[in-house]
């Protein structure tokens, strides 16, 4: 935690600790729901109140995590565009700081984790389609195969039109055009 607490009582430094600690703890468990684990939400908690740039070997003493767990850590938020790493004057370690925009951490992470799930479902589901289509073309005569054939083709061209407005979707996160529709709160 950020050690620049000049001026304040024990009491007064206790209490603002408690109340960071607090925050961290619940950014740790809202980013567990999102399937990050909750060290590497409380990392991000704990970089959130540092007030400058901090060093891979600082964050590891802060957290009592060991190097390697803590670049993991710091890979997976630079991944998510979390943090990113800035330049140290006079140092040749990497600094790292989290990227303070809630709003912009929010859409990179879905964005990012809904292309990927979005791209391979839709892989899955054009493969299957036309699977389908050529089982409908190998006995065209066949009328149940066609029966059933036709209704699970619906069925996944009803989850690629899905599939498609989630793309739409995605791309109005990535493009800002999303607080159009819902402002950020000011």
């Amino acid at each position: 935690m950020d050690d620049n607490l000049g001026g304040l009582t024990p009491e007064q430094s206790r209490a603002l600790h408690t109340s960071r600690q607090r925050v961290i703890d619940s950014i740790g468990k809202n980013m567990d729901l999102y399937g990050i684990t909750l060290s590497i939400g409380h990392l991000y908690g704990s970089m959130y109140f540092q007030n400058e740039p901090i060093t891979l070997d600082q964050m590891s003493q802060t957290m009592g995590m060991s190097k390697t767990s803590m670049s993991t850590g710091m890979r997976t938020l630079m991944d998510l565009k979390m943090i990113e790493k800035v330049w140290g004057k006079g140092s040749r370690k990497d600094f790292y700081e989290v990227v303070p925009d809630w709003y912009q951490n929010f859409t990179d992470f879905f964005s990012i984790k809904w292309r990927k799930a979005v791209e391979s479902n839709m892989t899955s589901l054009e493969k299957s389609l036309k699977e389908i289509r050529m089982l409908q073309a190998s006995d065209p005569d066949n009328s149940d195969l066609q029966e059933i054939t036709t209704i699970d083709e619906q069925k996944i061209n009803d989850a690629l039109n899905y599939y498609h407005w989630l793309h739409r979707l995605i791309d109005a996160f990535e493009s800002g055009k999303i607080f159009d529709f819902i402002p950020k709160e000011e």
